[in-house]
Formats: C-alpha cells, structure tokens, sequence
C-alpha cells in the first residue's frame, strides 16, 4: 500500500490522557513506530508538541471525541497539519482495542490516505461559531420559560394567552407585572393593552379574570425575572455576534438577499460553514457535510431509505427555520418548489427540500459574492413542455368525465 504522509502521527484522545503514536521511515527504508502518553493539561500538551516536533512529524490525526480534541487541536494546528476524523470511520481490528492500538491504528491510516480530515473552520469562525450556538441555546431556554410562565398563568385561571398572539408583548408583560404586584380588577388589567389589543379589550376584561393566589405571584416574579436576565444576556451576545462579524458585512448583506433568511440566519450560516467555499469541491459536497442531502443507500439495483444524514445540528435548524419563513413568502421561487413537492410529499420533506436549495444558493453567492437572484413563482411552469402539460390536463379532466374542447386565447 502506498504511503501518503512519510511522518505523520495518530492520537487516541481521552478526557485525561492521550496516547501519540508516530510512523516515520527508519534507516533501512522500513517504518518505525514511536508511541507515548501524555496527560491532558495545558502543560502536558505543550510537552506533546515539542515531542512530536522532536520526531519531526508533518501530520497528525486524532478522532473526534466529545469536546476534548478541542483544546488539542487548538495547540497543535499553527505548527503541524492536523486531521480531525469521524469517528465513524475509524473501525480497529477486532479482538484488538486498547489505547495503544487505536493510536497506531489511526496512524496507519492517516499514514495510507485512508480517511479524510473533517472539516474545522478558522479560529475567528470558530469563535463566532461559539456565540451564535450559545445565544440559539438562550433563545430556546427563554422560550421554555415563557412557556412555564404561560402555564402558572394558566393555573391561576388567566387565559391571556388565548387573546393575546404574544404573552411576552408589551402590553402582556405590562398586565403580567400588574398581577404579580397584586392587581386583581380584570377591567384595571384589560386598561393596559396598547395598539391593536385595545381592539379586544371586552375578550381580555373575561380573560383577566382568575383565580391569582401567592404562590402563583412568587413563581411568576421568578420566572419573569430570569426571562429578563436571559433577555439581556441574548442582547448581549448579539452585540459581540455584530463586532465579530463587522469584517464579514458584505457576506451577510448578500445571504440576507435570500427570501427567509434574516441577518440572524445569516450569522449562523457564516458560522457553521464559515466564508471559504475552495473547503468544499462543489455545492453537491456542501449540502452531503451538512446532512441537508437524500442519504444514498442502494444494493443490488435497490434502493433503500435515503433518509438524510447527521450533520450540523445547528445549521440545520437555521436552514429549517429560513426554509418555513421561505415558503411563506409570496411570488417566489421558494414558495413554488415548496407546494409542488408537498402536494406529492408531504410538509417535512419539501422543508427539507427548500432548505437544501437555501444552502445551495448559500454556497454559490459566497463563492462568487453575487446577491440572490429570483427566479419567480412561476419557473417550474416554465420548464413544462407546454403541448404535454396541456394534454395532461385534458386527460384529467376526460378521466373526471368531461367532454373537453380547448381553443387559444384571442390576443
């Protein structure tokens, strides 16, 4: 077998130990194997490096566990090329797993070209990548405790939520403080909405109206305060989200010109997949990483499941939430692919489908650095061959019992 990478090295990573295993050519023109354990800390993985700088080692190859290649990768790639690799396909031979082994296993194959490094962005993106997963984790814990909110309101028998679309508005929130201060008077509490909920204020007079004891008061003072204190941490988050990425205006500018996708999406989109496409081959490889493809899986002429794969938890759930947003909108391109595949597969996989084509068009308009460009409503009427989509239709309707005599349209 060929060898690819003359000294390279394979490191069994633990949560307190890392096993180093390092294959370079020895003097008669075979393969030397080295190995060493290194504890974890920042000074142990210092003495790591000046060991595998000894050995004069070129590339290295760890597996992804958990978080804690993390901090060694971090310390290592300035100086060495190192592969981060799925663990799913690093498989040792059986009847043969300890530590050692797994070392040298993972460098034979680094050694051979057998597996490929995963994808890891640069060090700004990867901290921009820190902020933007921590701030959808606050957003999501705000929305568990609004959620507990609106239930201790129910328990109390205030039903504001079944008037009001946003508990947390201002005019929810202004009539919330007042019955945790003690307000009781449903016609004191209905006098604080403001703007369009005024409009309703006979319905919230009879919603108001409950059954608000001490205990639901204390529960609801707690809850409120730490959906404030969430509040303000999301806002702060985001103003170090916006300095980060004030360098990377213009690419956020440009995603932004997609329909569903908002500066926030953009942030993350920036994030996960960073701003360097020449990282992926082609749209086809970038859409395969993010698991946001059909899966293949076919054997002897069959297909089976072609379920997607895992990929990015958090771009998925961006392009999710941009593909929803998409398909909303009115007269575009997204809106039409999302009806036509629905109609023949169900609301999941056109989202799917509609946030596949989100990243796909992601990908084009980072590389070239050109905006959106829309492709209208009505661009798979277009594609139909005219004369078969006609008779199709005559068809159906012949089928539905119908005599059917079709003329052009006078100009």
């Amino acid at each position: 077998m060929d060898t690819i990478n003359e000294r390279c090295a394979g490191l069994d990573v633990h949560k307190d130990s890392i096993v180093a295993c390092v294959r370079t050519t020895d003097e008669q023109g075979g393969r030397r194997q080295v190995t060493a354990t290194f504890n974890t800390t920042t000074s142990a993985l210092l003495a790591l490096h000046d060991w595998l700088e000894r050995q004069h080692v070129t590339t290295i190859g760890m597996e992804s566990t958990g978080v804690y290649w993390k901090p060694v990768y971090y310390l290592l790639e300035d100086t060495f090329d190192c592969w981060l690799l799925n663990a799913r396909h690093m498989h040792n031979v059986p009847g043969r797993k300890t530590d050692v082994a797994d070392a040298a296993w993972i460098a034979q194959l680094v050694e051979h070209g057998l597996v490929r490094p995963s994808f890891v962005p640069p060090r700004e993106i990867r901290e921009l990548r820190n902020y933007t997963r921590y701030r959808k984790a606050q957003i999501a814990e705000r929305s568990r405790e609004v959620q507990r909110l609106q239930k201790a309101l129910e328990d109390a028998g205030i039903k504001l939520a079944s008037v009001a679309t946003d508990v947390m508005g201002v005019s929810g929130r202004a009539m919330i403080e007042a019955i945790i201060d003690g307000t009781d008077d449903p016609v004191i509490l209905a006098d604080l909405a403001k703007g369009r909920l005024r409009k309703k204020i006979p319905a919230l007079r009879e919603a108001l109206e409950g059954r608000v004891r001490q205990s639901h008061r204390l529960l609801m003072r707690a809850m409120l305060n730490h959906i404030e204190f969430l509040e303000d941490g999301i806002e702060r988050l985001s103003a170090e989200i916006e300095t980060l990425t004030a360098p990377l205006l213009a690419q956020v500018e440009l995603l932004d010109t997609i329909p569903g996708v908002n500066r926030r999406s953009a942030e993350v989109i920036l994030a996960e997949i960073g701003t360097d496409m020449s990282r992926f081959p082609s749209a086809n490889h970038l859409a395969s990483w993010s698991g946001m493809c059909p899966g293949n899986n076919e054997s002897a002429g069959k297909r089976f499941s072609g379920k997607t794969r895992k990929g990015s938890k958090w771009l998925r759930a961006c392009l999710t939430e941009s593909a929803e947003a998409a398909a909303r909108t009115k007269g575009t391109y997204f809106a039409a692919q999302y009806a036509r595949i629905k109609s023949r597969r169900g609301h999941k996989k056109a989202i799917v489908a509609v946030a596949h084509s989100i990243l796909i068009i992601a990908y084009h308009i980072l590389k070239d650095g050109q905006p959106y460009n829309e492709l209208g409503a009505d661009y798979f009427a277009q594609r139909r061959s005219t004369d078969a989509y006609r008779t199709r239709l005559v068809h159906q309707l012949e089928r539905l019992g119908y005599d059917v005599t079709i003329a052009p349209r006078a100009a």
